[in-house]
C-alpha cells in the first residue's frame, strides 16, 4: 500500500492507494501532528511527498517512516520521458498530473488543462514523451489583475456574469473575463487538436466546472486526480529501483 501527500500553499492533501485504487483520502491541517497517526492507519510499504513550500514534511516522514519515502522531483523515475528544456523549473503538480494521463491513457496523445491559480496546459505524446506547454492567468488572476491595474474598475467575480453582453461595469467585466478564458481554452484545445491526432483532451482543477458546459469532448477529471498521477509515479519508480 502507498501513501500520497500532497502539501500546497494552504492544506495539506493526504491519500492511500492499494493496488492502484484508491482506499481514502483527507486534508490534514498544517501542524503535522497526525503523521504518526497516519502512517500506522494501514501497512504501508512506501510513501511519496509532493511540496510546494519546502521539504519539512519530506523530513519529519523520513525520520518517523519505516519504510521508502520520495520526494517528487523529476529526477525520479517517471512513466514517461521529459522532453522539456528546463526539467528542473517544472512544477511538481505538471509532473503528476501528466504522470496520471499517461497511465490512464497509454498510447494516447493527451492535453492536460489545470483549471487553477494559473491555467496550465500539458501535453504527453502517444510516444509517452512530455513536451511541455503554456501557462497563463487563472480566473481569479484575470479579475484581481483587472482590478489592481486600474483606477476605478471594482474587483469583481464570476458570480457578476449575466450575459455576454455586459449591461453594467462589473457584468462587463465578468463578460470580458469569463468569455475570454473559456475562448483561450476552446482555442487552445483545437490547436492543439489540429497537431496531435485523436487528442484526449483532461480538464482538472478548482475552477474546471465553468467548462462543463463549453467542452462537451474532454473528460473532466475526478479530483483526486493529481494524487493518482503521484501514486503512478511511487509505482513506476518503486518498480524500477
Amino acid at each position: 500500500m502507498n501513501i500520497i501527500f500532497d502539501e500546497g500553499n494552504t492544506r495539506t492533501k493526504v491519500a492511500w492507494f492499494d493496488s492502484g485504487k484508491l482506499v481514502e483520502s483527507r486534508v490534514l491541517n498544517a501542524e503535522y501532528n497526525e503523521l504518526e497517526k497516519l502512517l500506522s492507519k494501514f501497512p504501508v510499504q512506501r510513501a511519496i511527498v509532493s511540496s510546494v513550500v519546502g521539504d519539512d514534511l519530506y523530513k519529519a516522514l523520513k525520520a518517523m517512516a519505516s519504510f521508502p519515502v520520495f520526494q517528487l522531483s523529476h529526477n525520479l523515475r517517471l512513466p514517461y520521458k521529459i522532453g522539456y528544456t528546463t526539467p528542473d523549473t517544472l512544477g511538481l503538480d505538471r509532473i503528476a498530473l501528466a504522470a496520471a494521463a499517461a497511465s490512464l491513457h497509454s498510447g494516447k496523445n493527451c492535453l492536460v488543462i489545470d483549471a487553477g491559480t494559473c491555467i496550465t496546459y500539458d501535453l504527453i505524446t502517444e510516444n509517452s514523451v512530455y513536451l511541455g506547454g503554456a501557462i497563463s492567468p487563472g480566473l481569479q488572476m484575470r479579475f484581481k489583475a483587472v482590478n489592481h491595474f486600474t483606477a476605478k474598475l471594482p474587483l469583481v467575480s464570476e458570480e457578476d456574469y449575466e450575459d455576454l453582453i455586459g449591461a453594467s461595469t462589473s457584468s462587463s467585466i465578468a463578460s470580458g473575463v469569463v468569455t475570454g478564458i473559456k475562448e483561450e481554452v476552446r482555442g487552445t484545445i483545437q490547436r492543439y487538436e489540429e497537431r496531435f491526432p485523436q487528442l484526449i483532451t483532461i480538464i482538472t482543477g478548482g475552477d474546471a466546472g465553468l467548462f462543463d458546459a463549453l467542452l462537451k469532448n474532454s473528460i473532466f477529471a475526478a479530483p483526486e486526480f493529481l494524487l493518482r498521477g503521484l501514486n503512478n509515479i511511487l509505482d513506476y519508480h518503486a518498480e524500477m529501483l
